[in-house]
């Protein structure tokens, strides 16, 4: 009986745990908004939400396939925004890690002359970085179907024509 108990205890714990994360988490997104932003910048988001449209919608976002190409191409930049031990578990090779709340500290070591493209499983840290980096002067985009998605697409015969495909 105890080992099923203490399974069962620690079954409601996790549960517990995430959904504190849930409830938690638009605060926190907040709050890293709010650190992140000084009054010139908190300026700048404002001009970029006032100016926000469909387009912009559309362009903010970039599917696995378009960034393949634009990677072949030499045109972008992958930055896996993860934890470092999110990133040491697994990881895209030709991904740069600076984990999000890095970000602020290691501008320097993105090439401004390339679309950035933040990346992260899914997509929802991914997208606070690249409003971060658009409020910074960078042209930046986040990877709508996430690491997981480009995992996917590059399978087999893919990642094989991904990597020795020589940059254009």
């Amino acid at each position: 009986m105890f080992p099923a108990n203490r399974e069962a205890g620690l079954i409601a714990a996790t549960k517990e745990k995430k959904q504190m994360q849930t409830r938690h988490w638009p605060w926190t997104a907040g709050l890293f908004l709010l650190l992140c932003f000084s009054p010139a910048q908190a300026a700048s988001l404002d001009e970029y939400l006032a100016g926000f449209t469909y387009q912009e919608r559309k362009e903010m976002k970039i599917d696995s396939k378009e960034l393949v190409e634009l990677l072949k191409k030499g045109e972008a930049q992958l930055i896996d925004i993860r934890f470092p031990e999110e990133f040491a578990a697994w990881h895209m090779n030709f991904a740069k890690n600076i984990p999000l709340n890095e970000l602020p500290a290691r501008l320097g070591e993105l090439d401004k002359s390339k679309l950035v493209v933040t990346a992260c499983p899914h997509y929802d840290r991914s997208s606070m970085a690249r409003l971060y980096l658009i409020t910074k002067g960078y042209r930046a985009r986040y990877l709508n179907d996430g690491l997981l998605g480009l995992a996917e697409l590059l399978r087999g015969d893919k990642a094989r024509d991904f990597i020795t495909t020589p940059a254009q």
